[in-house]
């Protein structure tokens, strides 16, 4: 019977398909009530403070604001202006993550087909408790968008992925010496000495796994003044110093078929067979793991033994040539800048697909509030900008 449907009525098909769509929007007063919880296929739509703590809905979220915000009592580093600020930036950061979506774009699309009064007559009806600045941080993620487009691999802009460090470069691209598939894959890669081995990772995954690391986190957690300016690389860590974390970083080593005496870094290189990793595999994979041993290395006291181990594999600095750059360093950072200039500079096609983009429309790259301890955000965004300026220019 739904095949006659389909072939008789195709026109009763696409009614229903719009209807079902129509039935799925989010409004805007739904979106700005607290509680409200979305779903999309059944499962709740999370977002997250410091891309790992998640939420389903903005009044799981205050609690955690409240706990941040009382975190540290008595420390006078941690004074009360301190407290609330931090607590406005939770609260903006949990907003913009609730409303810039990797999994849905209803919210986004909600907030940015609406004026800014409609918005602010759905914030007055809100009933429900609200910390201080509530509406305030819904107003500016709106003006934020309402003039940014976000840069990133599943972008529903094409030049919006196009700009996405993870975009697949046909021909390939030549960065110091070698050919990469993307500038992620050159990004993650040089993050290993050239002399780094497959067998050197899984001598530190096991020498890793086997630590115990709550007094390590600990000493993280209780400094206002280390944790804040490290709240996404301490959570990071967090979630990735677990013993079924380390083993399936070593899965993944098998299951890409490395040989133990192979070159990380020459792995990830355009040698043979195109695309060995995809640049998702070079983030999740090669990435994260490179960047929980430099994270370690630098977060770690000096006289702590695992220093020397990582050390002893390369962990301590970002070599390259007759460079060596601390993890995080500025030095390091404007590494991503001199890349793009490569691609956005050298390479016609991706100098015009940046330079298209009206100078009025600003670039940004939001992904669920997570960060980056090699290149933060707000660096990446302006670096970003920076170069399509350049190439605008003749």
């Amino acid at each position: 019977m739904k095949s006659l449907v389909r072939l008789r009525h195709p026109e009763l098909l696409i009614w229903l398909f719009c209807a079902t769509l129509h039935a799925q929007e989010i409004s805007i007063k739904a979106l700005v009530i607290p509680s409200t919880v979305i779903t999309k296929d059944g499962r709740p739509v999370k977002f997250a403070i410091h891309g790992f703590i998640e939420f389903a809905s903005l009044s799981e979220l205050f609690p955690y604001i409240d706990s941040q915000a009382n975190r540290w009592p008595g420390n006078p580093a941690f004074n009360e202006a301190k407290k609330q600020q931090l607590a406005r930036e939770l609260l903006r950061r949990g907003v913009e993550s609730r409303i810039v979506s990797m999994t849905d774009e209803r919210p986004f699309e909600s907030l940015i087909t609406h004026t800014e009064d409609e918005l602010r007559r759905a914030l007055a009806q809100v009933t429900e408790p609200t910390p201080a600045g509530y509406a305030d941080a819904f107003v500016a993620v709106q003006q934020k968008w309402k003039h940014s487009i976000n840069c990133w691999s599943a972008a529903p802009s094409i030049p919006a992925r196009v700009l996405s460090n993870w975009y697949p470069i046909a021909e390939g691209i030549p960065l110091y010496g070698a050919t990469y598939n993307s500038t992620e894959h050159f990004w993650q890669a040089t993050k290993y000495h050239p002399d780094t081995t497959v067998a050197d990772l899984n001598v530190l995954l096991d020498t890793f796994e086997h630590q115990n690391w709550t007094r390590w986190l600990t000493r993280l957690d209780a400094d206002p003044g280390l944790y804040l300016p490290n709240a996404y690389a301490i959570e990071f860590l967090r979630f990735n110093l677990k013993p079924d974390r380390f083993r399936w970083f070593r899965d993944q080593l098998i299951t890409h078929n490395l040989r133990p005496t192979e070159h990380v870094r020459a792995a990830q290189q355009r040698t043979g067979a195109l695309f060995r990793f995809s640049a998702y595999e070079e983030k999740v994979v090669w990435g994260d793991l490179a960047d929980i041993f430099h994270l370690v290395y630098t977060l770690s006291l000096p006289d702590d033994p695992l220093r020397a181990r990582l050390a002893h594999s390369h962990f301590d600095a970002i070599y390259l040539g007759d460079l060596k750059m601390p993890f995080i360093s500025e030095e390091f950072r404007s590494l991503m800048l001199k890349i793009w200039r490569v691609k956005y500079l050298q390479m016609p096609r991706f100098r015009e697909v940046i330079s298209s983009i009206p100078i009025e429309i600003r670039l940004e790259h939001f992904l669920n509030d997570g960060d980056s301890p090699d290149i933060p955000i707000p660096i990446y965004v302006d670096y970003l900008n920076q170069i399509r300026d350049l190439a605008r220019q003749d």
